[in-house]
């Protein structure tokens, strides 16, 4: 990519997004494009059309989606399969039709099976059952991979697929009823430090482990691989380290400063017991992270404050 390359960022508001145009800004990117819903829906196939005839991208991040939590898959199912097939579909027909020279597609770590052995290695895709509570959503990400290898057989289209692992930091969703896990209890630890609430109950038994990286770090990774590779297999993004859910929980409210008892409810669904991702293939490629957890956390919830919250 050059400075002046045209470059669309598809879902340029969300978390993902976002931190790939502030990535860019920051390295005197000068051709990025963006489009809110109201100029292009992008589960309008039409509308996708027109907009890649009419501005003829060279590079595109296709960054949205619609995400959420557990609690947010298993209420609204449809709309996470649907709306997630209808605008990958649209966007990468559209950008190979236009003759875009390179698209990353933006996949998930909930793709790999739920009982696969740890670390995630790339090859364990499609060798197992997933996890139920996530499915529609990892469904709609795994026909987007393929896709992106179909068209690159098929066309000889240069799209490269990245399955980045938890995410978190600024433009998070911060929302109790839709949002993932950290986000969800740096909201309610710091809602009930404000009520001086003496409990606060987590989701599950504490016990699952995850993986988290900041956005900016997925952001920068992406940028990496945009220039570094070319290739149809899949590529982790994540550290290659997880902490417990009990552990992650204690670090936020010890950064929010809320001192009252964390409660865990085991009768609420855990997922999957362990997502970890093998960076290796990553790391080979040239990339590492480089903001820490506590770090991270620190610095989102200074973002999360200076909201207004």
């Amino acid at each position: 990519m050059q400075k002046d390359s045209r470059i669309f960022v598809a879902g340029h508001r969300g978390l993902v997004g976002s931190a790939i145009v502030r990535a860019l800004g920051a390295e005197g990117h000068t051709g990025v494009l963006t489009r809110t819903r109201a100029q292009c829906d992008l589960t309008d196939q039409a509308a996708v059309a027109a907009l890649f005839e009419a501005e003829r991208p060279q590079y595109v991040f296709l960054a949205a989606a619609r995400v959420g939590g557990i609690h947010a898959n298993d209420v609204y199912p449809a709309e996470f399969i649907r709306d997630n097939l209808v605008i990958q579909t649209n966007v990468i027909h559209a950008a190979w039709k236009a003759g875009v020279e390179k698209l990353l597609f933006l996949g998930s770590s909930c793709i790999y099976p739920k009982f696969a052995p740890q670390p995630l290695r790339e090859e364990y895709l499609l060798s197992g059952a997933l996890e139920p509570t996530n499915q529609w959503y990892a469904v709609a990400k795994i026909a987007g991979i393929k896709m992106c290898q179909a068209y690159r057989r098929q066309y000889g289209f240069s799209a490269i697929s990245l399955m980045p692992t938890n995410l978190y930091g600024p433009g998070d969703n911060f929302d109790a009823e839709s949002s993932h896990v950290l986000p969800a209890l740096m909201g309610r630890f710091h809602a009930a430090k404000a009520a001086g609430q003496p409990e606060v109950t987590v989701w599950g038994s504490g016990t699952p482990r995850r993986e988290f990286l900041h956005v900016d770090d997925l952001a920068s990774a992406c940028l990496h691989l945009m220039r570094e590779y070319d290739a149809e297999e899949i590529v982790n993004v994540g550290t290659g380290q997880d902490v417990s859910i009990a552990e992650l929980a204690e670090m936020v409210a010890r950064e929010v400063g809320y001192q009252g008892r964390i409660v865990f409810d085991p009768s609420r669904p855990d997922g999957t017991p362990r997502k970890l991702l093998d960076v290796s293939r990553l790391t080979a490629l040239g990339w590492r992270p480089r903001i820490g957890l506590r770090e991270g956390i620190a610095a989102t919830y200074r973002w999360f404050r200076e909201q207004g919250a």
